[in-house]
């Protein structure tokens, strides 16, 4: 038996008819060199697929300028050269060895729900195929690096912390990739961590010599503080 078409959503009709007008209408001849010459990014983001943290909205991108890679989590598994399917070890891959970008920026934020999840123990598979349990154990090693909850730390603090702390194994488990480590030795590649306060609009960036995260740009809410990752509460 046939499946009867679904008619397609009006809510996007409506959103391409405001992009014809506006942006590609602005943008028409960056969009006939796009076609015309490729694509030539020179940033590769790893985003979360969280429909409140849209990379190219956040940095103002324009089409061509970032190459994006979003799974649940914003989650880099480490280098693992087997039979099975690796969807964001293939973008890695195109990212660094054909479009040669030269920066790879892991996009955290706040209120994940994939960090949540991994959090809270008392979860359930959603169905019986657990695909988001099994994928979130990469958050595991992160985890670890926490010490694990403190005792009076709320479970939206550690959720954050935790957040945090999985953006440096994700860095981390880039370094296992061959030609990311070959790349960032001789100045070609450069890893950088970042993290979304969705609430606030605030930006923060891993400072690598401290591991803490600092922000982006002008001066950090006063209710939004610096953290380390492995000091729990």
């Amino acid at each position: 038996m046939d499946t009867p078409a679904a008619p397609f959503p009006e809510r996007l009709t409506e959103g391409y008819r405001a992009f014809l007008d506006d942006r590609f209408d602005r943008e028409k001849s960056r969009y006939e060199e796009l076609a015309d010459s490729g694509q030539t990014p020179k940033i590769m983001l790893i985003g979360c697929c969280d429909s409140r943290v849209s990379p190219e909205i956040i940095f103002d991108a324009r089409p061509g300028e970032m190459f994006v890679a979003r799974n649940v989590a914003n989650l880099v598994p480490p280098f693992s050269p087997d039979d099975q399917l690796h969807g964001t070890s293939a973008a890695l891959e195109y990212a660094v060895q054909a479009l040669r970008v030269e920066h790879i920026v892991v996009l955290g934020h706040g209120r994940c729900g994939g960090i949540r999840a991994f959090a809270d123990d008392t979860q359930g598979p959603l169905s019986p195929g657990d695909f988001i349990g099994k994928w979130i154990t990469l958050i595991g090693p992160a985890a670890q690096r926490t010490g694990g909850r403190g005792r009076n730390e709320s479970f939206e603090d550690y959720v954050e912390r935790l957040s945090l702390a999985s953006i440096q194994q994700s860095l981390a488990n880039l370094r296992t990739f061959p030609c990311v480590q070959i790349l960032e030795g001789k100045g070609r590649l450069q890893l950088h961590g970042a993290y979304f306060a969705v609430a606030t609009g605030v930006l923060m960036l891993l400072d690598p010599a401290t591991g803490q995260f600092v922000p982006a740009v002008g001066e950090m809410p006063k209710k939004v503080q610096m953290i380390r990752c492995d000091e729990p509460g």
